[in-house]
């Protein structure tokens, strides 16, 4: 069985890495039209289970992005956990993976 999004190059199928195929794109996003917008602001999610997804955080304050939960199916605790991250110290431009934790009961 395979996991992950699959590609056709000329004959060959190939089964992209996870990883790769989520660089880019915003978290959340709808899949066919998951890129960036440039009417938005976005902040890069670095380490982790979300690592390279951008998180569209046009409307949030600093404040708000001390730390934030996005929930993910591919972290520590499955469907419904939630990836932890917070805003790196001197660049509003990333936010650095706190950890995982368990979705609300």
């Amino acid at each position: 069985m395979l996991n992950g999004p699959l590609s056709v190059v000329g004959d060959k199928l190939l089964v992209m890495d996870e990883v790769e195929f989520l660089r880019g794109r915003v978290y959340g996003a709808d899949h066919d039209d998951a890129g960036p917008r440039p009417d938005r602001t976005y902040a890069q999610l670095v380490g982790g289970p979300l690592d390279g997804l951008l998180l569209d955080v046009t409307d949030r304050t600093r404040h708000e992005l001390r730390e934030v939960a996005l929930i993910t199916e591919i972290g520590r605790y499955g469907p419904g956990g939630r990836a932890l991250y917070g805003r790196r110290t001197g660049d509003d431009r990333r936010l650095d993976w706190l950890g995982d934790a368990p979705g609300a009961p």
